[in-house]
């Protein structure tokens, strides 16, 4: 009886792929892990074990609980007008309440923002919030609202929330088309049934449409809560941090330590606690959400 051969082919192709994950991905996450054990600086080839030394100058640091408020914001925020009002106005778009042209022109228009490089909006939204110069106080002006006038970006207590409201216009157009996409997929069949059985628009998107496109709502979410703790561009061109600290996020705060402090300890540690907040918060919403059960 002959041994049968195994037939090699289709882990060659698999190598490549897998040496780059390896390399690119699961190598340097492990790197990053040692190096946040030690002291080191980019100037020298030196290293000092410092064990949790790291972990314990970030979480006693004056910025750390500014720093998971902001991000917690953003990412609340984000859940609520990307994801949810993303979802609701890919509803509308699904429906029979537009024609196929107007659904078309609204389809572009949502997602055009998010096509634009986030160190641009940044910019862009500088000169919006301008005290002077801006067209956020001038329209507030114009429409007899001068008394709501802000320094928006120099207002402690304003700047983490403009922030926040120029990401949602920016990305929840490219989360509204993804969910678009993913009611284009729910069979016309269930629909069907559902309207002869006499379910209106908003049982049918509750009991049929929703469920069967929850694969997509779960990749939206876990994309959201990932993109809100690693929170960096967006807050770098705009307020870098301040007034103060008070715009200080994660992001931001690894980029400083890592290149303008040369502190390469402290910086990996951050990276370490963003790579457990959005494992942790990604295994989580698969368990709640029961992803792969019909």
């Amino acid at each position: 009886m002959k041994k049968k051969k195994t037939n090699l082919t289709p882990y060659l192709y698999i190598i490549p792929g897998l040496l780059m994950v390896l390399g690119l991905v699961y190598i340097p996450v492990i790197v990053n892990l040692v190096y946040s054990l030690f002291h080191l600086s980019s100037y020298s080839s030196s290293m000092r074990f410092v064990g949790l030394d790291n972990y314990r100058r970030l979480f006693t640091n004056d910025t750390f609980p500014i720093m998971m408020r902001n991000n917690i914001y953003y990412c609340v925020i984000s859940l609520i007008v990307q994801v949810g009002f993303g979802t609701f106005l890919a509803l509308l778009l699904e429906s029979k309440l537009a024609g196929e042209r107007f659904k078309t022109i609204c389809r572009n228009i949502y997602f055009i923002p998010s096509l634009v490089s986030l160190t641009a909006v940044g910019l862009m939204f500088n000169f919006i919030y301008n005290p002077q110069l801006g067209m956020l106080n001038a329209l507030l002006k114009n429409i007899g609202m001068a008394n709501l006038q802000q320094t928006w970006l120099g207002d402690k207590n304003l700047a983490i929330f403009c922030i926040i409201a120029m990401s949602q216009w920016q990305f929840t157009g490219y989360i509204t088309l993804l969910m678009v996409v993913a009611f284009q997929n729910v069979p016309n069949d269930y629909v069907e049934a559902a309207i002869i059985d006499g379910a209106g628009p908003v049982r049918r998107a509750l009991s049929i449409i929703l469920p069967l496109a929850k694969e997509q709502l779960l990749v939206c979410t876990i994309i959201t809560v990932i993109g809100a703790f690693k929170l960096f561009t967006e807050v770098y061109s705009t307020t870098v941090g301040g007034p103060g600290n008070s715009s200080q996020v994660l992001g931001l705060f690894l980029y400083q330590n890592a290149f303008l402090h040369d502190d390469m300890g402290m910086a990996a540690a951050t990276g370490v606690l963003i790579f457990i907040i959005t494992v942790t918060a990604s295994i989580f919403q698969l368990k709640i959400s029961r992803s792969g059960e019909v």
